[in-house]
């Protein structure tokens, strides 16, 4: 898929990847854009500098009538939603003691969101005979994160969901995608978990892209149309390793976290 003339819908929009993708989008000559955050303002400020049709709604990813309101919104002004970015993530930096509360604004964030997006657009897209699903899901969905249990299994969660969305809909012309990076330098990572576990193996774990790194590793990968994207390559060398040898790939996991926190 080229996003050239495409209307598009980003959540997460305004910062990190999300605001880097809104660039690169309108760049590439999208017909139109919305961009959807809990900071209205700051998404505001990123269409703003965009060169093409823009529409912002403060959502609640975690809320499906914020979602379904935001899609329907969407297509009122711009048109038919053509690719739908399921990208708006959190993270926790809790293990064994993460409080229910946690769990479950994880599995809202990180699970439940891209379900909702997928039920406000899928009809549509059907309909229509074609449509493309973006999901940002993570590297953590196909390894794990130290430090951070709840996105570790939402995470995985996610990738899960885009694998169901991708065979049942394939044949259908619908397109999915299950974006899934590394370290990112976005407010998750420099922010709230700046210094925690989580972050620090994640800087362990190779190079720290910068958000448009990886939204030209998007454009590249729905232009192929491929369900894994990985801007951070060796992550396929990484699952390679896992599936030929889990309990090696567990003990080479395990000898870095004890480094990290030995150097603490």
């Amino acid at each position: 898929m080229r996003v050239t003339g495409k209307n598009i819908v980003i959540t997460g929009a305004a910062s990190g990847i999300g605001a880097a993708l809104a660039r690169r989008f309108a760049a590439e000559g999208a017909a139109g854009i919305c961009l959807a955050d809990l900071d209205e303002d700051a998404a505001a400020r990123v269409a703003a500098g965009l060169e093409c049709r823009t529409v912002v709604r403060r959502t609640d990813v975690g809320e499906e009538s914020q979602v379904r309101s935001m899609v329907e919104a969407a297509t009122g002004e711009l048109g038919p939603v053509d690719l739908m970015c399921s990208n708006a993530g959190i993270g926790t930096g809790a293990g064994l003691e993460a409080t229910a509360e946690q769990w479950a604004a994880a599995w809202a964030v990180n699970v439940q969101a891209h379900v909702y997006a997928a039920r406000a657009v899928l009809p549509s897209m059907l309909e229509r005979g074609e449509g493309y699903l973006l999901h940002t899901c993570s590297a953590a969905g196909l390894l794990s994160q130290p430090g951070d249990a709840p996105y570790a299994v939402t995470k995985h969660a996610a990738v899960a969901f885009a694998e169901w969305l991708s065979l049942t809909y394939g044949d259908r012309g619908i397109r999915v995608s299950a974006l899934c990076p590394q370290g990112v330098r976005t407010p998750l990572l420099t922010g709230g978990l700046d210094g925690h576990l989580a972050a620090k193996a994640v800087a362990a774990a190779g190079k720290v892209l910068e958000p448009e790194e990886v939204a030209d590793t998007v454009i590249a990968g729905l232009e192929a149309e491929k369900f894994l994207i990985l801007p951070h390559p060796e992550v396929a060398e990484y699952v390679r390793r896992k599936a030929s040898d889990h309990d090696r790939w567990l003990s080479g996991i395990r000898r870095m976290v004890a480094g990290i926190q030995n150097r603490s």
